[in-house]
């Protein structure tokens, strides 16, 4: 390779055909030699080269499109579930309140019946106590009067008017 250069070099100085490395002194011509042998033999290697990449790029922008599709499709889809499970919840919130407010109601209620029930039950115990105190006091009233009586008969009445007595309530018995 070196021999070829020192007779390109040689060649240039005696004014012959030869390749000119300096760039300040290069023509127009060498220049328009390197780009048509480019252009003539590098244009299918590298069309083919831009070809391939312009086709791997716009599949890559057709998947790209198609995968921004799909995660539209799906946004919108789990937007939609969303919107749903915000309603459902609000139902469920909406019920749940519902409920608590009968349950506080129903308890109410209940409180309600059970205090007068309890007021009732009081009130008839209070009652029922009075009337067993008033029948304790009757009774012993009545002890005590029957025996005050049956002392003074002991005292007061003879043999003939008890005699009387028992004839007369004989009588009223049988008659």
């Amino acid at each position: 390779m070196g021999t070829v250069l020192l007779l390109a070099t040689e060649a240039s100085r005696e004014g012959g055909f030869g390749f000119n490395f300096d760039i300040l002194e290069t023509n127009l011509i060498n220049l328009v030699i390197i780009i048509a042998v480019l252009f003539y033999f590098g244009r299918g290697f590298l069309g083919n080269i831009l070809n391939e990449r312009r086709t791997g790029i716009e599949e890559a922008i057709l998947e790209a499109e198609k995968r921004q599709k799909e995660a539209a499709a799906a946004l919108a889809e789990q937007q939609q579930k969303l919107t749903q499970a915000q309603a459902e919840a609000e139902r469920i919130r909406t019920s749940a309140q519902e409920t608590a407010q009968k349950a506080k109601e129903a308890i109410l209620a209940t409180a309600a019946q059970d205090v007068e029930r309890m007021k009732a039950t009081a009130g008839q115990e209070l009652e029922s106590e009075r009337e067993r105190a008033i029948a304790q006091i009757r009774s012993a009233v009545v002890s005590m009067a029957l025996a005050k009586v049956e002392s003074q008969l002991k005292t007061s009445l003879n043999e003939n008017a008890q005699h009387q007595l028992i004839d007369r309530s004989i009588a009223l018995l049988g008659g």
